[in-house]
Order: structure tokens, then sequence, then C-alpha cells
């Protein structure tokens, strides 16, 4: 199908011509085609790095493109800015939230259009709409709370009702499920297509195939910036998608033998942190370990804890006096963050813009930004940068991280997928005992996703403990050896894949089960799972 057959019968509501959106070394948009119909769900597929969020972008009024032009109901319209975009009737939640960390969430969804009467805000108005929108879409959030407290999953949900507050008839979702659970996502599908039905019209960016055949009337396909076609999803399958994406042939499943548990590398006792929410503990008096050549996956629905479990055992948040975190042996629960990288912690973090980047630095300096002390990267406390200019190269290229301008590449123009690559290069490429990997595959392709589930197991094969956290039920199922779900801040069950379903897993996730067992399990404290 021609983006350019155009049909009178169904005017596009949106329509770009001819895009091009050049950046440093590279072409992020060439020449790309792309029609918006009312009350259709489009999705948009690409690899990282493919142009998708760069186009949605250009339409949204953040960048400029070099050539093209865009239409609205045939009309030709220039977007200067998001204000532009606003005033359109085009919305957009961002892969990488745009919000301000020290404001609330009601602050943040009405920001920049504040209901006021002579100059005096008109909150109570604004918290009522906010509140509604919450109820009516399960889009349920604390209107109050800070948003440097609440979770990733939050935020993705403030970005949303900032969209819906606006009353936007053209929605763009970038990524919008990368952060939410199996039933949370299940609940968007539901609420995209409802506003279809309204008559709203939906671009949708997505990794995720199956939820792309579920929700898309359309997909429009990008590769390296260029268009590759536009394909109507009742016609199509999933295989000749991810062919289409990136043009080979891609496994679903892991390959991987059965694990061979060796010596703990890991185990937390008694481990409470408390919450900067609520007055109730994020963790309470959890207890597991976890042993060499193993993948033990924390599974939940995000904000039961898991962020503030693996805060506590990297380092990142102060646990609870009684909480004890052994590491290969040795109290750690008091280490420096320092201490722990240099004893062989890896670290995945959830965010990869707070945690896991300096996004104002270059690639090959956030590559060695846990190692640039180490006597290969520096000699008499001047660094050797020939030597970390050949490690980034060594490490862009077997970790395909694509960037416009190689190691020197400003982390911050890198596509969000790509950033995701560049931060599991660095902690998988050190000689590492613990691998601690959250939402490791947010926002990767197909093929990168089963390129790091590669790394993963190969990591774990090379006699590494993997503690990993995720969202994903089939990641969880694929690549574990033992779950632990978590619920309200405590183990709820541990189970093995092979004798669970993501249905059994998702009643222990809602808290409609909870295995009843001593804290320390007597399978965790021989460090097996339960038979």
């Amino acid at each position: 199908m021609n983006e350019n057959e155009n049909s009178a019968a169904t005017p596009y509501v949106i329509e770009m011509r001819h895009i091009t959106k050049r950046f440093p070394g590279i072409v992020a948009n060439d020449d790309i085609n792309l029609g918006l119909r009312r009350g259709e769900i489009h999705a948009l597929l690409g690899e990282n790095g493919a142009g998708k969020s760069t186009l949605m972008s250009v339409l949204f009024g953040l960048y400029q493109p070099e050539e093209g032009e865009i239409f609205k109901n045939g009309e030709k319209v220039v977007i200067n800015d998001p204000n532009d975009a606003n005033a359109l009737g085009i919305g957009m939640v961002h892969q990488h939230f745009k919000l301000v960390d020290v404001f609330t969430v009601l602050d943040n969804i009405i920001l920049g259009i504040e209901p006021n009467t002579l100059g005096f805000l008109r909150k109570k108005e604004a918290r009522k709409k906010v509140l509604e929108l919450s109820k009516n879409y399960g889009l349920n959030v604390d209107p109050d709370a800070k948003v440097e407290d609440i979770t990733v999953g939050m935020q993705q949900r403030t970005e949303i009702l900032k969209m819906l507050y606006r009353d936007n008839e053209i929605l763009i979702f970038d990524e919008p499920t990368a952060v939410l659970t199996p039933q949370e996502i299940t609940e968007l599908m539901q609420i995209m297509k409802g506003l279809a039905r309204e008559g709203k019209s939906i671009l949708f960016i997505s990794h995720k195939l199956n939820e792309i055949m579920e929700v898309a009337d359309r997909c429009t396909v990008l590769r390296k910036g260029k268009y590759v076609g536009t394909v109507n999803i009742s016609e199509t399958t999933k295989e000749e998608l991810s062919e289409m994406m990136v043009g080979r042939n891609v496994k679903f499943a892991v390959d991987k033998a059965p694990a061979n548990p060796g010596a703990e590398v890991l185990r937390v006792e008694h481990l409470t942190v408390k919450s900067k929410v609520h007055k109730k503990n994020a963790v309470s008096d959890v207890s597991f370990s976890v042993r060499e050549g193993e993948i033990v996956c924390i599974a939940g629905i995000d904000g039961n804890g898991q962020t503030e479990l693996v805060n506590a055992i990297t380092g990142l948040e102060k646990p609870e006096s009684g909480s004890k975190i052994v590491y290969c042996g040795e109290d750690f629960t008091h280490k420096s963050i320092r201490s722990k990288i240099v004893s062989g912690f890896s670290h995945i973090p959830e965010d990869r813009h707070k945690h896991g980047l300096v996004l104002d630095y270059s690639l090959e300096q956030n590559f060695v930004l846990e190692r640039y002390f180490e006597d290969g990267f520096q000699s008499h406390g001047f660094i050797k940068f020939g030597a970390v200019r050949d490690y980034a190269e060594k490490l862009i290229e077997g970790y395909d991280v694509r960037s416009g301008q190689g190691p020197v590449t400003q982390a911050r123009s890198m596509s969000g997928g790509n950033q995701q690559k560049a931060i599991i290069a660095r902690e998988l490429d050190k000689n590492h005992k613990l691998l601690v990997a959250v939402q490791p595959t947010r926002g990767l392709d197909v093929g990168a996703i089963e390129f790091v589930h590669e790394q993963i197991v190969a990591s774990r094969d090379r006699g590494s403990a993997v503690l990993l956290v995720s969202l994903e039920l089939d990641e969880v199922m694929n690549l574990s050896d033992r779950i632990l779900v978590m619920y309200e801040g405590e183990i709820a069950g541990e189970f093995k894949p092979e004798t669970t379903t993501v249905q059994e897993l998702g009643l222990y996730m809602a808290g409609a089960r909870k295995q009843e067992h001593e804290n320390i399990p007597e399978s965790v404290q021989e460090g097996g799972g339960k038979e």
C-alpha cells in the first residue's frame, strides 16, 4: 500500500509528506510519507534508531524538518512548537517523560493551560477533572503526590492524563506500554480502542508485535530512517512484521539450557525499606537468595516495592535497621556504590536517564563511568583517551549501538533504545559476579530483545548470578530459572517457570493469592527453587 494514494472517501486527518530530518552524522528521517485516518489506530514500527520517535517529534513540533510538509484535514499546517501542535489538537505521550520532578501530578497535568480567574488558579476545578479522567480510564493516580516520589508506571499514567486533560483529537503514544503490567496493558488497549471509536485518531509507536496485532488497524514500518511499507493488520502476521522491521527472521523463544546453580552470591535477609510516598513500608521483611549460574526474577505489578528493593541492594537507598544484604559471604548492607561496583556488581537500572547515563556526556565517557579509574583507562591519574576510544568502539560494534557520531555522540541525542543498549553493553561487558537487571529490554525492538536475552543467559552460563526485575510476563517465563512474585512489598509466592502459568502469576501479582511460608523459605536458604 502506498501512503501517497489518498482516498477521497477516507481523507487523512494528518498527512506527512516527504519528511526529511537530519542530525549530525545521520539522516533520521529520509523522505518519509505517513497518513493517519480519522478514528484509526495506526502503529509505527521499526528498530531502535529507525526514526519513529523523530518522526513523531516533527509532528508534535519538537523538531523542524529540513524537507517535507504536514497536512491536517487536507490543509497544509506549520507546527513550530508543541503549543502549535496542541492548538491543532495533537497530543503526545513521550517515551521519556516530560515531567517536572518537584511538581505534583496535578501541577504537571495542568502545566501550561492552568485554569484561572483574573490570574488566580482554580486548582479545585482542575483536580476534579483529573480525578474524573483518572477514574474513567482506569489510570489511578494520586494528584497530590510529587512526581519524584512516584514510580515510573505512575509517571507514565500522568503523561497519558496530560494528553486526555487537553481534549486532544490526534493522540501520539510513544512506547506507552513499556512500563505497564499485563493487566494495565490490556486496559490501555481497551482505552485506545474506545478513544478511536469516539473519533480520535491514534499514532502508536511500539516494538511489541503482539500489541500491534491486537490494537492497530494499519502499521507503517521504518528501517534505518527509510519508509519500508504500510500494511493492514488484518492481512499480515507477527513474523512478517518482524521481518519487515529488521530484515531477517527473529526467534521469539529464548534458547537456554537448564540452570546449574553453584555457590550463593546474594542473600537478602529481612530487608525493609520505607516508602517515600506512604506511611506503609515499600519493602517489608523480604528474604531470598540468588546463586551462581541462575536467573531469579522478581515479578509483580509496578509499584509493589521492586524499585525500592533494587535500590537498597544496589546502594541507591538505605534499608531500615535489621535488614541485611550479604554478597559472596560478606555483609554489604552499608557498602558504598563504588565498593559494590568494584566488587562485581552490575546494574541495569529502571530509569536509564536518572540512574543509567550522564546525558550530557559522550557515549565513550558513559561507557567508562564505572571503570575510568582502572589501570587500563588511566595512568597516574590521567585518562588514556585512546584506550577509552578503542573500548567504546568495541562495545558499539559488539552491541550494535547506533549513534550519529560514534563514540563522541552525546548520549542525550541518541534514541531511547540505543541509550538502553549502551547501558547494557557497559554493564554486561564488566567482569561481574552479580547482575541486577531491571526492565533490561524496555524500549528495545524484537531483534535487540533477542540479543539482550542471549547475553543475559550467557552471563548466567559463565557463572554470574542474575537478579532480573521485569514487568513483561513473557520475559519472566522465558528467562527465569526461579520466579518470586512481589505484592505490596512482600514476597507473595515462589515458582518455577516450567510448573506455573502466566495466569497463576497474574493472580499472585494482583494479591488474589499468597503462598504461606516462613520468612526465609527452606528452598531459598538452600538456594534452590520449590519443587
